[in-house]
């Protein structure tokens, strides 16, 4: 049997999830979805799209979709859904899992790759992160929840973007760029999204996409802040961090964040130009997730690796990380290896050092 593709859709309370989720299942698709809902609660989905109750949480949809809540653990509920389409019981072709606005991303992503049973029969497809443009500035300033939903995102949505000025809009983009520049990012209106934008974006797929979004891997030159730092000439930090600032406490909330390079969801770009010794590379980041694997929310890379004449592609999530062979480098492209890292307060000199020391 197939795999069965995974959506994750979150955002920061009333940031229009169910609006989106709502809009994609009632679009004449002829796919049938499967929708987890972390909790029942104010954010439930309207009544009016729901046909029945029954005994075992799992509701039909009068689209033929179905839903479920979560009373116990993702794990089981995933687990179990997928027993009942392996019987017959139920018929769907993918699903969603909308986070309640106060949720952390990872715990739910990581479950796709940690627990065996959910890995054999799930792909994670994506997550997908809906941004409230009127409300955004102050959540991203006071929850440490927004962040990470940004930070971990595959691909954001901003809404209610009709309802700031364009140049507020414009800050708050280039804010997002700045703690996730891998995600494409666009404003929509009441959910009004193609499906080719929510599906099959193969976010988590190691093979699919190479160009971890062209655009982040490009210096920003429009807002040259002067904190780029030259001491090694074949790597590059992210425009507008300062360097070696002290660390912030987590877990504090509300201290105010009010410029945008204080957000403690950041993001560097690192490249070079000489290969990576693969040993060397193993050791450096296996020690490296094992203290900052908890505030490393992404990282991804296409990376030059000795020994091999394909690219390696490289991701991770929390201490979890993969990497697998991708096309053979093409006749005169520069081997050039690339990574970005998302994550919280990410000692990038500690980084950038121990990368430095894994080429050849």
């Amino acid at each position: 049997m197939s795999l069965i593709p995974a959506t994750i859709l979150t955002g920061f309370l009333g940031s229009g999830k169910t609006t989106l989720l709502k809009r994609v299942l009632t679009e004449a698709h002829g796919q049938k979805i499967a929708v987890i809902e972390n909790e029942f609660g104010e954010e439930n989905i309207d009544n009016e799209i729901l046909v029945a109750d029954t005994q075992e949480n799992i509701i039909q949809m009068s689209n033929g979709c179905i839903c479920c809540t979560i009373r116990d653990d993702l794990r089981a509920t995933l687990r179990d859904l997928a027993e009942k389409k392996r019987k017959g019981e139920l018929q769907f072709d993918r699903v969603v899992i909308e986070t309640t606005g106060l949720a952390d991303p990872g715990p739910v992503a990581q479950t796709f790759f940690m627990d065996d049973e959910v890995a054999e029969q799930y792909l994670l497809d994506s997550i997908l992160t809906l941004v409230d443009a009127k409300h955004a500035a102050q959540q991203l300033n006071d929850r440490q929840e927004a962040r990470r939903q940004v930070g971990f995102a595959d691909q954001i949505f901003i809404s209610k973007a009709d309802l700031v000025e364009p140049d507020e809009l414009e800050a708050l983009i280039h804010r997002l760029k700045h703690m996730n520049p891998r995600a494409p990012m666009r404003p929509v209106h009441f959910g009004e999204v193609a499906l080719k934008e929510v599906f099959d974006l193969r976010g988590f797929n190691l093979n699919a996409k190479l160009d971890i979004d062209p655009d982040f891997l490009k210096a920003d030159d429009d807002h040259d802040h002067g904190h780029h730092d030259h001491d090694h000439e074949h790597h590059e930090h992210a425009p507008g961090e300062a360097c070696n600032h002290p660390s912030h406490q987590h877990g504090h909330e509300g201290h105010g964040h009010h410029h945008h390079h204080d957000d403690d969801v950041k993001s560097f770009v690192y490249r070079a130009t000489r290969p990576f010794n693969p040993a060397k590379l193993e050791d450096f980041l296996g020690a490296i997730v094992q203290v900052y694997g908890p505030r490393m929310l992404r990282y991804k890379g296409v990376l030059d690796m000795e020994g091999t004449d394909r690219k390696v592609i490289f991701q991770g999530v929390h201490q979890l990380m993969g990497s697998d062979l991708g096309p053979p480098w093409a006749e005169g492209e520069a081997r050039e290896s690339k990574m970005v890292f998302i994550g919280l307060d990410l000692p990038r000199d500690i980084l950038v050092q121990g990368l430095d020391q894994s080429l050849v």
